[in-house]
This record gives structure tokens, C-alpha cells and sequence, in this order.
């Protein structure tokens, strides 16, 4: 053998075995991309008969879009099938390696193809587009030079620049869901040509089902699994590889969980942990915790937010909620994790069963909207400290009473210049005891009598 071999992809190629092609190097989940809009599955909601963006493809009204969702669920499948059914030419760049001087030579070659089927311009990781880049790519956009196809994991309302969705249709992918993951494999074991169906294959139905589920909805994940299995596992003596539950368990990496720290994993899981925590809900409530530890959510973080939630949703329902959640937060401090997972789901299950209330919540605010809104009230003069002197103090006759000098602790007096009820306790929990002793307080004043 020549050094050269050592360098040549087909020099450990039986002599007769044919060198594989290009299109056959390719991982599954590139081959068994769709082709055709009846291939795509999992977004009828957006491809199904009669809608929008079905409707705009086959009008060949295209308009500059933005497809956001997981890993997986076809946004750069759809604007290649896009780019194929409608006839246009398909350029591809991305948010993070392109830079000024590669979208303008895109777009000026552009130029040269727009009195034809024109180009689409797909640009992956969207979000990533720096200011300079976005005012490159606006002129011809806007002039339809390009059509923009825009990919992101990240909510464009949020992470892309206002200009870019201001002059795009927005569709959300979903997840696709396990019978079309099931499909979409028993799909790539019967395709010849693309797919495995040159291999003798047979896959059990709990395989199968395993695979739907632990992939997440990602189909490309489902497919490189299943490829894998396929290729590692030796055939019997019949020729015939068989992909049970235990091989396909074995082929599937760690899940790893779907959370970008800071983005939006991060806020729409901690608004599902919130969420179910106020909805009494402690089944969902520890879901959502171990999700967050899971994806190596900080655990302080995590215990500030039940604190905040220990006021705002539980309040005087029950105020050991806030000691509860305070103990949680010194706790998780002093032990860290492992170990605070348990004090945290401790703290979750308590605030969850709690009863609830939010009037402590709806007081303070509506307070500092009349404080905000001009409604600003001068200190009542027999309530003033006393032992400040004030030009102008002098000679008044409205002295302060002080509540521990009458019958209950309690008299009449404004400690307010306006008739208002901000805080209005509810029936829930402690709540009540409070709401009925604000009841007899106010009776107590009416009929107030000095006792020294």
C-alpha cells in the first residue's frame, strides 16, 4: 500500500463492494428529508387543507417567512420543500457564521435570477443576525430581490429584530408527535433508495413505541437512533437484523434535556413551574422542578421564585408559606445539590397545597397606582413624629390616641385622609380568621372606650 492510500476514503473497501456514493454517506435523517408537502408531517396545523401557509405555496404567493420551533421538527425540511415545489433557487446561510460581505454577494448574485422563479434566501439560527447583517439583508428583502425563509429555536417576537418579522409571515413548528415519529421510521426501514430498506429489517412495536417517545418529537433524533440500531446490529442466521426495545434503548443516548439556560427553556419552564405551583397542582409542580434541576437550572434561582410566589399568589392564606419558602432559600444555600432537590420539592409541595390568596398582592398595587396617578395624601397631623420640630406645629389640638390605652388595643381614628380599601382578605385559609378580625375591629371602633 502507498502513503497515498492511507489518505484514500475507499482503500479499506472490499474489492467487491462498490464505493459508496455521496448522497449514501449521508447521515438518514439528511436522506429521508420530504421532498414533497404530503411528506411533511406533524404541522397540519399550519400545512393542513385550507391553510395559511399550504395557501400561500400553492397560490406561488410566497412572502418572506419565519419558521420557529424545537430541534427537529422540519424548519429546514419545509423551506427546502418550499424552495422545490414553488421552482425557486435555494440559497442557505447561517445567523452565526455569515457575515456582511457573504449576504451581499448572495444577494447581488440574487439580482441575476429575480426576473425568473426568483431565490429563496434561508437563513438558519435567524436570532443570531447582528445589526450590520440585518441592514444588508433589508434592502433586498424588501425589494424582493430575496425571499427571506428564517429558522429559530427562539420565540421571534422576542429574540429577532422587529424589522425582520415586521415584513414576515411567523409559524411556529410543533413537536411531532409519536404516531408521526412511528411513521416516519417504519418510512426509512421501507425505502430502498433513501431510507433502510435495502436491510433486512424487523422492529417490534414496544421498539418502535420507545422510540417515539424518548426522542421528544425531534425527528432527527428518531432517525439517527434508529439508523444506529440498524447498522450495529448483527443479522441472525437468517439475514434478518432484529431491533427489539432493549437494542433500541441501548442505541439511544442519555435524553438530554430541552432547556437553553437564559432563553427560552429557561423562562417557559419556570413560567410552567409557577403557573402550576399558583394552580395547587403538585404533581405538575415537581415535574417541572425536576425538569429545571435536570437541565442544571441554578437551585437558587428556583427558591427566590417560590419566595416571590410564597407573597404574590399564597400571601396571609396561609403566611408560613413565606417561611416555608424563606427556610427553602437559606437551605438550598447552605447544602447545595444534590441534596436541596429534596428541600425544594419539600417547599414546592407545601406552596402548591397552600391555600391561596393575592389580596396582600392587589393591595400594595392598586396603593402605588394612586400614589402614581397624582393621589398623593399629606400625613394627617396627629400622626406626624412628634419629636421632629416643624415650622407651623404649634397650637394643635389633634392629639394622637394610642390604641393600647383602650378596650381590644383598638380606637377610632383616621389613620388615612381618603376612604379607601386596598387590602380585602379573602375566605381562603388564615385569610378568614384575618377578614373576620378586621370585621370585628371595625365594630370595636365604633363603640371604643378609654380603659387607663
Amino acid at each position: 500500500m502507498s502513503d497515498s492510500d492511507l489518505f484514500n476514503d475507499d482503500a479499506d473497501a472490499r474489492d467487491d463492494e462498490a464505493p459508496l456514493s455521496a448522497a449514501a454517506r449521508q447521515p438518514l435523517a439528511a436522506r429521508m428529508r420530504p421532498e414533497t408537502l404530503e411528506e411533511v408531517l406533524g404541522q397540519d396545523h399550519i400545512l393542513g387543507p385550507g391553510k395559511l401557509l399550504r395557501r400561500v405555496i400553492e397560490a406561488d404567493r410566497l412572502t418572506n417567512l419565519i419558521f420557529y420551533g424545537p430541534p427537529g421538527c422540519g424548519k429546514t425540511t419545509l423551506a427546502e420543500v418550499i424552495a422545490r415545489v414553488t421552482k425557486r433557487r435555494f440559497e442557505r446561510t447561517s445567523g452565526v457564521l455569515s457575515n456582511v460581505a457573504t449576504l451581499r454577494n448572495i444577494c447581488e448574485t440574487a439580482k441575476l435570477f429575480k426576473e425568473g422563479r426568483g431565490t429563496i434566501l434561508f437563513v438558519d439560527e435567524l436570532h443570531r443576525f447582528s445589526k450590520s447583517q440585518q441592514d444588508v439583508l433589508l434592502p433586498y428583502v424588501e425589494n424582493g430581490t430575496v425571499t427571506l425563509v428564517g429558522a429559530t429555536t427562539h420565540n421571534p417576537n422576542i429574540f429577532v429584530n422587529s424589522p425582520l418579522t415586521s415584513r414576515s409571515l411567523v409559524f411556529e413548528l410543533r413537536p411531532l408527535d409519536e404516531p408521526s415519529i412511528a411513521l416516519l421510521v417504519q418510512r426509512a426501514l421501507a425505502d430502498a433508495l433513501r431510507g433502510l430498506g435495502h436491510i433486512t429489517t424487523a422492529i417490534t412495536p414496544d421498539a418502535i413505541h420507545f422510540l417515539s417517545t424518548i426522542c421528544d418529537g425531534d425527528a432527527r433524533r428518531a432517525l439517527t437512533a434508529l439508523e444506529v440500531a440498524v447498522l450495529s446490529t448483527p443479522a441472525d442466521a437468517d439475514g434478518v437484523v432484529n431491533i427489539t426495545h432493549t437494542v433500541m434503548e441501548e442505541c439511544v443516548q442519555r435524553k438530554m434535556v430541552l432547556y437553553d439556560k437564559d432563553e427560552d427553556g429557561h423562562y417557559d419552564t419556570i413560567s410552567a413551574f409557577i403557573k402550576s405551583v399558583r394552580g395547587s397542582d403538585p404533581q405538575a409542580a415537581v415535574y417541572w422542578l425536576a425538569k429545571m434541576l435536570e437541565a442544571g437550572e441554578d437551585p437558587r434561582f428556583i427558591a427566590r421564585r417560590l419566595i416571590i410566589l410564597a407573597s404574590e399568589d399564597i400571601g396571609n392564606a396561609d403566611p408560613r408559606g413565606l417561611t416555608v419558602a424563606v427556610a427553602a432559600m437559606q437551605a438550598v444555600e447552605f447544602i447545595g445539590m444534590p441534596e436541596a432537590r429534596i428541600t425544594l420539592a419539600q417547599a414546592t409541595t407545601y406552596l402548591a397545597t397552600a391555600p391561596k390568596s393575592n389580596a396582600a398582592y392587589l393591595a400594595v398595587d392598586e396603593a402605588l397606582a394612586d400614589v402614581r396617578s397624582g393621589r398623593t395624601l399629606a400625613v394627617p397631623e396627629h400622626l406626624k413624629n412628634i419629636h421632629v420640630a416643624a415650622v407651623g406645629r404649634e397650637g394643635l389640638d389633634i392629639a394622637y390616641k394610642y390604641p393600647h390605652d383602650f378596650d381590644q388595643h383598638t380606637v377610632q381614628q383616621d389613620y388615612l385622609p381618603a376612604v379607601k380599601a386596598y387590602y380585602r382578605p379573602t375566605r381562603q385559609g388564615y385569610e378568614d380568621t384575618i377578614a373576620k378580625r378586621m370585621e370585628l375591629v371595625e365594630k370595636l371602633k365604633k363603640g371604643t372606650r378609654h380603659v387607663r
